[in-house]
């Protein structure tokens, strides 16, 4: 693998949205020697109401039925058919638990011996012939086993690990239903996936006896289901629209260190001698400091931002981390390229910021404000525009 590109969805972007966006970008940019990677940030560091929109006035909840909930895991799985490692990724980031001055093999090392030599089960390998995905099971947990991403949430494991072996089950089921994709084979539905992942998650606890603990019910749960509420009366409702995007930048203002590392994760993680970030909006502000605050070498030595408001944030003393006079560190890619759509009320020009790093290019979406913001991966002047860069 020579180079990977790896892509950041900029504000407001939730699991459904991301999903599609993401298969635009790897149709236009994926090729033989290039690996593209996705870095969905939205659920892990986006906005939400952590309170159920109790700040808000006349916010109600209605419950029966079909939730978003429902519709949010849907798409989450849409992300790990496209990148397995995304839960796992999550896990790695947590603080590693506090053992105290126990004895004997860490939890850590514990988990990870038990997943990299998982065998499974007769109940599971029916299961998954079943439906003809015996090879994709192996293969899936070769690749799941072998992955930096695995070994990142290993460190972060406690006693009981039933979260963390929940994400390898999914890890590998998402794995498997993509490689079996690859391979033209038809898709199984919901029911059938989620009755692999339950034989697939029952194997891994049988035969963890390092990890004890008792399954919980309310744990079965995956982690990363969004809190919002569907919301009665104009208020609530207003605010259900404005959240995902206003309070995403709100959030990276004030707490904008976690996005920056969620992002740096997924760049270690990428394969290839080089590689190239992709942001759009406010994910090309939040890779424009962390490229800034942290050397990572070489191998990232491409940057294209597109509608970001990057500049704008340094020319009104917002970005966290260049403050005027101050500029772009030595350590900062020299090839960065930037995208603007002048009617894109939300994008700005880098050249004259950043005289020593930056290029723009002004393209035209063809749509209206705020339109415009979300309308660069239809138009075939941008792509023309990243090949010659990348090229």
């Amino acid at each position: 693998m020579e180079r990977s590109i790896v892509f950041v969805h900029g504000t407001g972007v939730r699991a459904a949205s991301y999903n599609a966006t993401f298969d635009v970008v790897r149709a236009a940019l994926d090729k033989p020697g290039r690996e593209v990677r996705g870095c969905f940030w939205g659920e892990a560091e986006g906005a939400k109401f952590v309170c159920g929109g109790a700040s808000v006035p006349g916010y109600r909840t209605s419950g029966g039925g079909k939730t978003e909930a429902d519709d949010e895991d849907i798409a989450v799985w849409g992300v790990l058919y496209a990148d397995f490692g995304y839960e796992l990724r999550l896990l790695g980031l947590r603080p590693a638990p506090t053992t105290g001055m126990g004895r004997g093999t860490p939890a850590s090392r514990r988990f990870l011996d038990a997943v990299q030599s998982y065998r499974p089960s007769t109940r599971a390998v029916a299961a998954f012939r079943r439906h003809q995905l015996l090879d994709e099971l192996g293969g899936a947990l070769r690749t799941v086993g072998e992955s930096p991403e695995l070994r990142d949430a290993a460190a972060t494991v406690d006693e009981n690990g039933y979260e963390h072996r929940h994400a390898v089950a999914r890890a590998v089921v998402a794995a498997a239903l993509a490689m079996a994709a690859e391979r033209g084979a038809d898709a199984v539905d919901g029911v059938a996936r989620d009755a692999l992942l339950t034989v697939l998650g029952a194997d891994l606890y049988s035969q963890s006896r390092a990890l004890p603990g008792k399954i919980r019910q309310a744990a079965v749960k995956p982690a990363l289901r969004v809190l919002t509420r569907k919301a009665a009366g104009r208020r609530g409702a207003l605010s259900d629209g404005v959240l995902p995007m206003t309070g995403d930048i709100l959030r990276y203002q004030a707490r904008g260190q976690g996005l920056r590392q969620f992002i740096r994760r997924t760049i270690e993680h990428a394969s290839g001698k080089s590689v190239t970030v992709l942001a759009h909006s406010l994910g090309g502000v939040a890779c424009v400091d962390l490229l800034a605050m942290e050397d990572l070498g070489r191998r990232v030595d491409q940057l294209i931002t597109v509608g970001s408001q990057a500049p704008l944030f340094y020319e009104c003393g917002a970005l966290a981390s260049v403050e005027h006079p101050e500029t772009l560190p030595g350590h900062f890619p020299r090839r960065w390229l930037n995208i603007y759509d002048p009617w894109d009320l939300l994008a700005y020009r880098a050249a004259k910021v950043f005289p020593q790093h930056a290029s723009d290019v002004e393209v035209s979406n063809g749509q209206p404000f705020p339109f415009a913001h979300s309308a660069y991966w239809s138009n075939d002047k941008v792509w023309d525009a990243v090949r010659t860069w990348l090229g």
